[in-house]
């Protein structure tokens, strides 16, 4: 089986994720950009940065000796936000850029992402290299080759300034509730909406290293609803535990989702012609009702496989300004190319100062398709693509919902299940035909 899923390397820390494991992928991945020309006969540079997890300190500390046994000067940047690190990679002129994350997964995960110089994320043939060369013989530098590790302090500051350079609109009058999932946005989030203008209430903002995602964040928004109704707020923005993505909850407690956020940027930047190619680009996850909306608006859908590098590739190929995921990753590619939670939440805070718009009357264009989405676990998700008996299935479901739904089946990148996914005009619809299909996987890939 791979190593590398969806979004880097993820696993139990200690576990499947060994320090060992750690510290080899780091030299690889130092050899292998290198090949690749990366390294540009300069001594190398990488910056790391790690979200509030616990174990997040040994991979650290691990993947910077791989990187400096290989040569490769670090500059740690402590606890940010994913995007932090491609901004700081792309504005550093580093050579490729480290972040130990599991994003939203529970505590006791954690995982290694790889920036590539630029700040791009890898493409899946550079990790299948980087996998392929893990545990070789290797020149071992020594003296002056031999990396350095130096700290950098300024690191929060240069991301908040790229941050609010990103709007033009003071945020004054705006009430904001932020939940920092007890993550990487908890040191940022709050003082980014601060210096833009909104006042901010913030909470699960005090990591502790077991309490990332707990109970809080974008997989948990009950807090996040109750607290934006109790204080009469304009929106709430809840973050993972990484702040690569974020979902938005309106004044009256209703979630505004990914395709909802797309939805609204994709309109306002048409307004200023500022779409390219009046095209958003989604991925097979996106909800009809986005795809219905965007097409009222005279903006055409692109979907690609899930997963906010594959939403990038397609933006870069086509040179479009615009993507992003139903979970909440959206890529605003004239200021960032990886998904930014933290920048979304600014660009939809923008539109509300100037349309003077509440975000329930702006989400109100998009009519939801009813979704119902079963995480099957215990299975053999690898053996999902051989069973004809699941294939055919499936077939007969879409050809019976026709135009008014459709179905999605696939094993999911990041953990080890499989995801069913039904859209349809009727929930009743779509949870009878989700539970016939997720029933069918539990039996044929057990």
């Amino acid at each position: 089986m791979a190593l590398f899923g969806t979004d880097g390397v993820r696993g139990v820390a200690n576990k499947d994720l060994t320090a060992e494991l750690a510290v080899d992928l780091a030299i690889a991945a130092a050899h292998i950009l290198g090949e690749i020309g990366a390294f540009t006969g300069h001594r190398p540079k990488a910056i790391v940065g790690q979200d509030s997890r616990a174990s997040g300190d040994f991979l650290e500390a691990a993947v910077v000796a791989g990187l400096t046994s290989a040569g490769v000067d670090v500059y740690r940047v402590g606890v940010l936000p994913t995007p932090a690190i491609s901004y700081l990679v792309k504005e550093s002129g580093a050579d490729l850029g480290v972040m130990i994350s599991a994003s939203h997964n529970p505590m006791p995960d954690n995982g290694i992402k790889f920036f590539a110089r630029g700040g791009d994320k890898l493409a899946d043939s550079v990790e299948a290299q980087i996998e392929a060369h893990l545990g070789e013989p290797w020149d071992r530098p020594t003296g002056n080759d031999v990396g350095r590790i130096i700290n950098d302090d300024l690191a929060k500051q240069k991301y908040l300034t790229h941050l609010l350079a990103t709007i033009n609109t003071d945020l004054a009058g705006l009430k904001v509730v932020v939940d920092c999932a007890n993550g990487a946005a908890s040191f940022v989030a709050p003082m980014a909406y601060e210096k833009a203008g909104a006042k901010v209430t913030a909470i699960s903002a005090t990591p502790t290293g077991w309490n990332i995602n707990e109970n809080c964040g974008s997989t948990h928004l009950e807090n996040l609803i109750s607290e934006v109704k109790k204080s009469g707020a304009d929106l709430g923005v809840a973050h993972d535990g990484d702040a690569d993505r974020c979902l938005l909850v309106d004044h009256k407690g209703d979630v505004i989702d990914g395709d909802y956020i797309l939805m609204i940027l994709a309109s306002a930047l048409k307004a200023e012609n500022k779409l390219n190619k009046k095209t958003v680009v989604g991925t097979v996850m996106s909800n009809l009702g986005f795809v219905n909306a965007m097409e009222s608006d005279g903006i055409a859908v692109v979907k690609t496989a899930v997963g906010d590098r594959y939403v990038l590739e397609n933006m870069l190929v086509n040179d479009y300004s615009l993507g992003g995921e139903q979970s909440g990753h959206v890529i605003l590619r004239e200021f960032s190319n990886t998904g930014d939670g933290l920048l979304t939440a600014l660009q939809v805070m923008q539109v509300l100062a100037k349309s003077k718009k509440s975000l329930s009357e702006l989400a109100s264009k998009m009519q939801k398709y009813p979704q119902v989405l079963i995480n099957v676990k215990g299975v053999k998700r690898e053996k999902l693509a051989a069973s004809n008996k699941i294939s055919n299935y499936i077939a007969e479901q879409e050809k019976n919902l026709g135009s008014n739904g459709r179905v999605l089946v696939r094993a999911s990148g990041t953990e080890s299940l499989i995801r069913v996914m039904v859209e349809a005009k009727e929930m009743q619809t779509a949870q009878k035909i989700a539970e016939s299909i997720a029933e069918l996987v539990r039996s044929e890939l057990k």
